[in-house]
């Protein structure tokens, strides 16, 4: 190891880069970088293995898998007009997005003109992502038909909610609501489960192809091929674009990384993408410092007050309690179907409290 250049640790390199320490052990993994080692043993990234690091950064970010990474690391352009095409499209719906902001803009500021005052609601809007799709309707116990609005529907919409919070009716009336919506619930794998009959068909006849090709980037990212992967990955591309889909418990079924990797492919999909609806208490699936401006987090609090919507800030009404539903797939694992017990002793004593 040269000793006049600097060389960083794995947690300085991935700040730096902007990824996970895990990113860059993964890319390690598939020979893409080789970090040097100190005398002791541990791994350091010096000038060279953080150029190459930035340069696989810079590639994820365009949509490529791992596996494309490395091919064009190599000079092997197998692949590349397909992700080029995906990058562009998502580009496009962007400058579509802009547009429509720039015009409201405009409308605004000749209203100022003729002397109207823009409302807050109409300057709110011009922040939050184009959307049409708009949905109010009245909630369900323990709510007592408190009316629910959301003002636009984004690509990735999180529902989070501590156990008996009502998330899960929450989903049931969105999908009622929503026009075309559809709901895949915790028994997915059953091959009668309404959504699951529906998309399996549609999967094996008209989308198979778009299924195999997301289960290839995932695996390729370190996901692992399941059934339950599987079921979510054909009933994500069944629909068409403006068809809703609500997910109750998104990470069932899934280990970490799969997790992982699915959220990254998600995100990829970028603007225009189907809704995506996701009931989940997993922080690999909801990583707060990760929300992006075409994400949603939908909160039922535990004292059964109206579902709100939270800005992924610390400080913001709700992020706390958001924060404190989320855990680790592992802790996850090891929590399940675990419930509150209490002491006979103080059961009874409390039945007797008035």
């Amino acid at each position: 190891m040269p000793s006049n250049a600097r060389f960083l640790s794995p947690s300085e390199a991935a700040r730096l880069l902007g990824v996970s320490a895990k990113a860059l052990r993964l890319y390690e993994q598939r020979g893409l970088v080789a970090p040097e080692r100190t005398a002791a043993g541990w791994r350091a990234y010096g000038p060279g293995q953080m150029a190459r690091a930035a340069e696989i950064v810079a590639l994820r970010a365009l949509g490529f898998s791992l596996a494309q990474v490395a091919r064009v690391l190599q000079g092997d352009p197998q692949g590349l007009e397909q992700t080029l095409e995906a990058h562009q499209a998502a580009l496009e719906a962007q400058l579509h997005g802009l547009a429509g902001t720039v015009a409201k803009i405009r409308s605004l500021r000749s209203d100022l003109r003729q002397g109207r005052t823009p409302t807050i609601g109409e300057l709110a809007d011009l922040r939050a992502p184009a959307s049409g799709v708009r949905v109010a309707f009245e909630l369900p116990w323990p709510w007592g038909g408190e009316l629910f609005e959301l003002r636009d529907i984004r690509a990735l919409n999180y529902i989070v909610g501590p156990l008996g919070s009502g998330k899960t009716r929450l989903a049931h009336s969105l999908a009622k609501a929503l026009p075309g919506a559809v709901f895949l619930g915790l028994q997915r794998l059953d091959a009668t489960e309404p959504a699951v009959a529906k998309a399996k068909p549609l999967a094996d006849h008209r989308s198979k192809s778009s299924v195999d090709a997301a289960m290839a980037w995932l695996v390729e990212d370190g996901a692992t091929p399941s059934d339950a992967l599987g079921v979510l990955l054909a009933a994500l591309v069944a629909e068409g674009p403006a068809v809703p889909l609500i997910v109750d418990m998104i990470e069932q079924g899934l280990d970490q990384p799969t997790q992982e990797a699915l959220i990254a492919w998600l995100r990829r999909r970028g603007p225009g993408a189907r809704p995506v609806f996701m009931l989940t208490r997993s922080c690999a699936i909801l990583d707060l410092s990760a929300v992006g401006p075409d994400e949603s987090i939908i909160l039922c609090p535990a004292n059964h007050s109206p579902p709100m919507q939270v800005a992924p800030h610390p400080g913001s009404p709700g992020y706390e309690a958001v924060a404190t539903c989320l855990a680790s797939p592992e802790v996850r694992a090891r929590t399940a179907g675990i419930i509150a017990w209490r002491p006979p002793g103080r059961l009874q004593a409390a039945a007797a409290t008035p």
